[in-house]
């Protein structure tokens, strides 16, 4: 995502927790920041990925933090999936030094963001939202204004909701095929262009029928999104049984140690006979 912002000759400046990561974009161009202090003092814009809302509050909030550093006018954006409520609050303490706090999570995993095909739902003010428009029609192709803090991240919970369910039907779609004596490739070949097509479906069902369990979405952080959704759905009074289900099932993945593998590995739950 960094990549496709310097490829369009932005001034990109970079602050990771392990510096090795950040290497490949700094052979290309971008500036090394020491501290996310540091990035927000010298930056306009600033696009944070992080992994757990205390992560982000961390980054946002602490004393070396982005919004205590950012400059008066700048924007912030964060687009890890997060806690609506810690985004509204983050917005806010963003508005009384005069910096606009965008939550903008987004939805296509891995190659989403290599292909630039990103969808990318935001929440904040609109004219936050319009003023750094160019710069996320650079990462994504379906960038879509969903209303004030928290609405992106609202957004997200209802991405995670149907994958989550949709993950369990094609799983189970997969496994019915091998048991009932059919090639699952060929079974793929026919579902998935009809009414069952779904992103995954076609692009991570091939991985998982391929053995290839390696993450293009960690299933440590799918829990993660999925308890940050039940914990907002019970704010709101509402029950999500198909949204407990997958919880529960992709929990059993991870104390069978595949928290650090891809969604799709929910297929183990059969081939290592954990169902």
């Amino acid at each position: 995502m960094a990549g496709h912002i310097l490829d369009k000759g932005y001034e990109v400046h970079v602050y990771n927790r392990t510096p090795a990561k950040a290497q490949e974009l700094i052979d290309r161009g971008a500036v090394w920041q020491d501290t996310p202090g540091k990035l927000a003092r010298n930056c306009d814009v600033v696009i944070t990925m992080l992994g757990y809302p205390q992560d982000v509050e961390d980054v946002y909030a602490g004393e070396d933090g982005l919004i205590p550093n950012a400059k008066p006018g700048a924007y912030l954006i964060d687009m890890t999936t997060s806690s609506p409520l810690l985004a509204r609050r983050l917005a806010e303490r963003g508005k009384e030094r005069g910096i606009g706090v965008l939550d903008a999570p987004v939805s296509g995993g891995d190659v989403g963001a290599k292909n630039a095909k990103l969808s990318i739902m935001v929440g904040g003010a609109k004219e936050d939202y319009e003023a750094v428009l160019p710069l996320l029609e650079i990462m994504g192709s379906n960038i879509v204004y969903q209303g004030e803090a928290g609405a992106g991240q609202n957004t997200k919970m209802c991405n995670q909701i149907a994958i989550a369910s949709n993950m369990m039907g094609v799983t189970e779609a997969i496994v019915y095929a091998e048991k009932a004596g059919l090639d699952p490739k060929n079974v793929l070949k026919s579902i998935e262009t009809g009414a069952a097509g779904s992103f995954s479906l076609s692009n991570l069902v091939p991985r998982m029928l391929n053995g290839d369990f390696e993450p293009g979405f960690y299933i440590k952080h799918f829990i993660k999104d999925m308890g940050i959704a039940l914990d907002s759905a019970a704010e709101m009074g509402l029950e999500l049984p198909g949204l407990k289900l997958a919880e529960s099932l992709y929990q059993k993945l991870a104390d069978a140690d595949y928290a650090d593998k891809g969604t799709q590995a929910l297929y183990k739950l059969w081939e290592d006979k954990l169902i």
